[in-house]
């Protein structure tokens, strides 16, 4: 259960990395555009897995009573997907904003 924030957030993140992979076209497509996207990609992925496990960490159980857990168990996976998500775009804005930089001032 650890992982199923990121596995139910997985499809949405795929997207958007394959929008940062494929747009601007207007942006040379250099071997060292690549790579940057490529290692932007890697840190992308890593920040969100690992903002995931701390809110998965972090996010307060109720104990069980006469009833059972209450609803606050949701918690364990709504958290998650929100560090998850808040790490992605995070390095996504500022791996945009770099590749802007470097490289479109080159045109």
């Amino acid at each position: 259960m650890r992982y199923l924030a990121l596995l139910l957030l997985a499809p949405w993140l795929l997207i958007l990395c394959w929008i940062y992979w494929t747009f601007p076209k207007r942006l040379p497509r250099t071997l060292a555009r690549r790579l940057f996207d490529l290692l932007a990609a890697l840190l992308m992925l890593g920040a969100t897995v690992w903002s995931a496990v701390i809110g998965f960490d972090h996010a307060w159980v109720p104990a069980l009573n006469e009833f059972g857990r209450a609803g606050g168990v949701i918690w364990q996976q709504v958290l998650p997907a929100l560090y998850g998500y808040g790490a992605f775009t995070l390095v996504l804005v500022l791996a945009m904003l770099l590749r802007q930089w470097i490289w479109g001032r080159r045109r």
